[in-house]
């Protein structure tokens, strides 16, 4: 039997940064791996969750780890493009036009409920998202690295909401859902809360573990964790079938097959391997796959959820042996 290579020891790097993370955000172990897991496979994420149950504080608790920068974007109707990306204006004592760059010129922008506001200002992520760039009065300015968009939506309010287009959807790593903590996860989080004051929980409690810098070695390093033609396979095989499916109008695009290559790559990373077995692939299947796909009416009409289908679907394909 072959001899595994050894993995880096930068990899250790992110388990810190996910006990520092738990630390002061309580109960959603889950969340914080993927987060984690796209954060270094250099991808964005949409998470889906009721008000109130820490999505801000998971995204300050991340930056703290690393000596971030972190911006919010609180979408609103009214909100201009100008509003995320920048603007110029006139300098009266210069007697030119500034650049006034956007709060996307950060690590970590938190798109909070990016579902309310028009689709003309959603499509000024797109660039953003997909090129790590913003255009400013037809000038391009590169983003600050690490970058990553971490955008919310409630599930419930939808009054007043415009979708995301397949398009904006397609862009995101994964989509995550949010649940509410168990029960004694939740008593601990009050007990905290009200006996040692929220400062308890507070993202200042959190140490440093590295610096941006590091971050991107580290989503450098990616390229050399080793992935088998079979388990590449496996991964297209996930995606294709989402499309030959009969419960799918539509599939996953082939962007989907990079996406969950990487994502395999990340969860690796996050389990100090420097190599992808197919348990990896399928781990992050259903949170890669669950919004690029459309049901068909008939089974949407039946009840059966998205989460059900992606499921089947992943149950339907058979997994390389190693």
């Amino acid at each position: 039997m072959p001899e595994l290579p050894t993995p880096d020891p930068s990899f250790a790097m992110l388990t810190q940064i996910r006990k520092q993370i738990e630390r002061v955000f309580v109960g959603q172990e889950k969340l914080v791996e993927y987060v984690l897991v796209a954060f270094v496979s250099g991808g964005h994420v949409l998470i889906e969750g009721h008000p109130g149950l820490g999505k801000t504080h998971l995204v300050l608790s991340l930056a703290e780890t690393f000596h971030g920068v972190f911006k919010r974007i609180q979408f609103t109707p009214d909100l201009m493009p100008s509003d995320v990306t920048g603007h110029s204006i006139f300098d009266m004592a210069k007697q030119s036009f500034q650049v006034k760059q956007g709060p996307v010129f950060t690590n970590l922008l938190l798109a909070d409920e990016v579902n309310r506001a028009p689709a003309k200002t959603q499509s000024a992520l797109l660039e953003v998202m997909q090129e790590r760039q913003a255009t400013i009065d037809g000038v391009s300015y590169p983003l600050p690295k690490p970058f990553m968009v971490l955008a919310t939506q409630n599930p419930v309010e939808q009054d007043g909401t415009y979708p995301l287009p397949e398009a904006q959807l397609d862009r995101f790593m994964m989509k995550l859902l949010v649940d509410e903590p168990g029960l004694e996860d939740e008593i601990l989080i009050a007990t905290r809360a009200t006996r040692s004051g929220m400062e308890s929980l507070a993202p200042e409690q959190i140490d440093t573990v590295c610096s941006p810098e590091d971050i991107e070695q580290l989503r450098e390093s990616l390229t050399s964790i080793t992935i088998s033609p079979s388990v590449i396979r496996y991964a297209v095989q996930l995606v294709q079938a989402t499309r030959s499916s009969e419960m799918t109008s539509y599939g996953a695009s082939p962007r989907a097959s990079i996406s969950l290559v990487q994502a395999a790559k990340g969860f690796a990373m996050l389990r100090e391997r420097d190599y992808v077995v197919p348990d990896d692939v399928k781990g992050c299947a259903l949170q890669v796959l669950r919004h690029r796909i459309r049901l068909t009416p008939e089974v949407a009409i039946s009840g059966q959820t998205v989460d059900e289908t992606v499921a089947a679907i992943i149950n339907s394909v058979e997994a390389p042996r190693q």
